[in-house]
C-alpha cells in the first residue's frame, strides 16, 4: 500500500465529490492552495494536525483519507 498515493487520492475524490476547488478546500482549512496541489500530486507529506485540518474541511473521519480508493465516495 502506498499510504500517500492513498492519501492524495482520497483527497482529490473527496473534494471534488463536494465540488471544491483546491483553493476552496485550502481555505476551509486554513491551508494555501499550493499546498493542497502538492499533495494531491504526491510532492508533499504531510503532517498528522493538517490530515486533521483537511478531514474537517470535508468534513470526513480523518482515517477515510487513508483507505484504498474507491470508486464511490462514502
Amino acid at each position: 500500500m502506498d499510504i500517500v498515493k492513498n492519501f492524495a487520492a482520497n483527497v482529490k475524490k473527496y473534494r471534488t465529490g463536494k465540488f471544491l476547488s483546491q483553493e476552496m478546500l485550502a481555505d476551509k482549512a486554513g491551508l494555501h492552495r499550493t499546498y493542497i496541489s502538492a499533495i494531491e500530486c504526491e510532492r508533499r507529506s504531510i503532517a498528522l494536525e493538517n490530515v486533521q485540518r483537511i478531514a474537517d474541511a470535508l468534513e470526513i473521519e480523518p482515517y477515510k483519507l487513508f483507505l484504498p480508493v474507491k470508486d464511490k465516495i462514502d
